[in-house]
């Protein structure tokens, strides 16, 4: 049998996950014929991917739209604060410490007589900073080194699985009283950095689990036989079928990270005043709760209508990019 090479110029079919299979002309035009009917099909009667089809699911999801919006808000005000509110988070009058709604003052004062409303709108800039910023570290490293261990195998996949038990077995608000305690900063890098330590054994576990059953697929075997090299077979045929997942999880996450924040400030190991945070607003309202519920009723409320919208969003897109729902 002639000996076959793998021909980089070869038709390239889709997969259907994002990914490609190296087929012959006749292979390729036979994959691109029209199906009989209209379903599967995009407007060129050409078979739709699975991100063409789970976009077109989104935007009829009413979860995704509500969810997608709430985040949107939180992005802009998380830019641009002053645009609802005018005033200083860090403003504060002794005289009208606990007092309640007035005119220009919707939500209140807290005990050190600050504006409620303008720190509950400021502290979204820490929430979404550490939570976008953590979940992308996170995604990252436990991508890179959770695809690396389902490709290899071996050794490396062993010494993995290993280290990730034992980053498990870490409580995570023990791990940050211990860890956070020694730290003087007062910006949100080191929480960040204690959030991408602990959070990447999870998203290293998905993405081996995912790379393991993509590289079994026929178009990965026959990529394989042909040729290609190791870098083209996890950038160009595994890495976009085996990122749906990765996506969701990092998405859920996110919330989780924000709650992962706030916890530790309240505990006063995260963030530390003057920085604006709404586990630090919590922290500092709950000792006169009786007396002025508003100051912790509204950073608490912020912080669970940010963390429902995040998750909602993450069940979303776990409906649209399951092939089983389908």
């Amino acid at each position: 049998m002639p000996e076959q090479h793998y021909d980089p110029d070869r038709a390239v079919a889709g997969t259907g996950m994002g990914g490609g299979m190296d087929l012959g002309v006749d292979e390729a035009e036979t994959l691109e014929r029209t199906p009989d009917g209209p379903q599967g099909t995009g407007p060129q009667g050409k078979p739709r991917s699975l991100w063409s089809d789970a976009w077109r699911d989104l935007r009829r999801n009413p979860v995704f739209i509500v969810s997608a919006l709430i985040i949107l808000f939180l992005l802009l005000i998380s830019l641009w604060p002053s645009l609802i509110a005018p005033g200083s988070p860090l403003t504060c009058d002794l005289a009208k410490a606990q007092e309640g709604s007035q005119p220009g003052h919707p939500f209140g004062f807290d005990g050190q007589g600050c504006d409620v409303y303008t720190r509950t709108v400021y502290g979204a800039r820490t929430s979404v900073a550490v939570g976008v910023l953590a979940t992308l570290g996170v995604a990252v490293l436990g991508s890179v080194l959770g695809a690396l261990a389902g490709f290899f195998g071996g050794a490396w996949d062993s010494v993995l699985s290993r280290v990730t038990d034992v980053f498990f077995a870490i409580p995570v608000v023990l791990g940050g009283l211990v860890l956070l305690s020694v730290t003087t900063s007062n910006t949100v890098w080191p929480v960040i950095g204690f959030i991408v330590l602990l959070g990447w054994p999870q998203l290293s576990r998905i993405a081996r689990g995912s790379v393991i059953t993509a590289q079994q697929n026929d178009y990965v075997q026959a990529a394989r036989a042909l040729g290609a090299s190791n870098s083209r077979l996890v950038l160009r045929h595994i890495a976009p079928n085996a990122i749906a997942p990765v996506i969701v999880v990092a998405t859920i996450a996110l919330g989780t990270y924000i709650s992962l924040e706030a916890t530790l400030s309240y505990l006063g190991v995260g963030l530390k005043p003057p920085s604006v945070s709404w586990g630090i607003d919590i922290s500092a309202a709950s000792p006169y709760v009786r007396n002025a519920p508003h100051a912790l009723l509204w950073p608490s409320g912020a912080l669970a209508i940010t963390v429902l919208a995040f998750i909602m969003l993450g069940d979303a897109v776990r409906d649209a990019l399951d092939p089983k729902l389908r």
